[in-house]
């Protein structure tokens, strides 16, 4: 069974000036500086994480998983995220189940809305630790770059993965990154900024 009580959409926010009172979103908008307020196209993105919140929760009974969902929104874009035990089948190896079901759930939004959603999908906090990893892996390729000035490939990611990545080298001096490559096999050069 799955908890949706703390969705970020309380039913204050009818109103266009209601303040989001999530307790994510408001740490977010306090860490920012930025106050979030459901505009018409936060609105959008509220309902996109509703529908794809559903969408999940459906997915977990399906499958006799118990997780609890929170709906935020990060950056411009919709975020749902499912915590609890015995998730890890849901992430599956490197992540690929849980692209697949990102996926599945941007369709099943696409399928109510029309619109193309930019939903981000998060099983057991996988990517966030992904995250830390890939921005490690960055660095260390980074440091190497500069040291022997010779460009160097990574490994094959995922689109989020290079994501990752691409942000860190970006603020790195010194370096640049670019994707080569087709999917499944696109990667990251890293090499010395020309």
């Amino acid at each position: 069974m799955t908890d949706t009580s703390t969705s970020s959409v309380p039913e204050s926010t009818a109103s266009a000036d209601a303040t989001v009172t999530s307790p994510k979103a408001t740490e977010s908008a306090a860490a920012t500086g930025d106050e979030v307020r459901p505009t018409p196209d936060n609105k959008d993105l509220f309902r996109e994480s509703e529908i794809a919140a559903d969408y999940v929760e459906g997915l977990l009974d399906i499958l006799d998983y118990d997780g609890d969902i929170d709906e935020v929104i990060q950056t411009g874009r919709p975020v749902v995220e499912v915590v609890g035990g015995r998730l890890q089948s849901l992430v599956g190896q490197r992540g690929a189940t849980l692209e697949a079901l990102q996926e599945l759930t941007r369709l099943a939004v696409f399928r109510q809305t029309g619109k193309p959603s930019r939903l981000l999908l998060d099983v057991g906090g996988y990517r966030a630790n992904r995250r830390k990893e890939l921005a490690a892996v960055a660095k260390n390729a980074a440091e190497k770059v500069k040291e022997y000035g010779e460009a160097i490939k990574l490994e094959p990611m995922s689109a989020f993965e290079r994501k990752c990545v691409h942000d860190v080298i970006n603020v790195l001096p010194g370096v640049e990154s670019e994707s080569e490559g087709v999917e499944p096999a696109r990667r990251i050069v890293v090499r010395p900024a020309s």
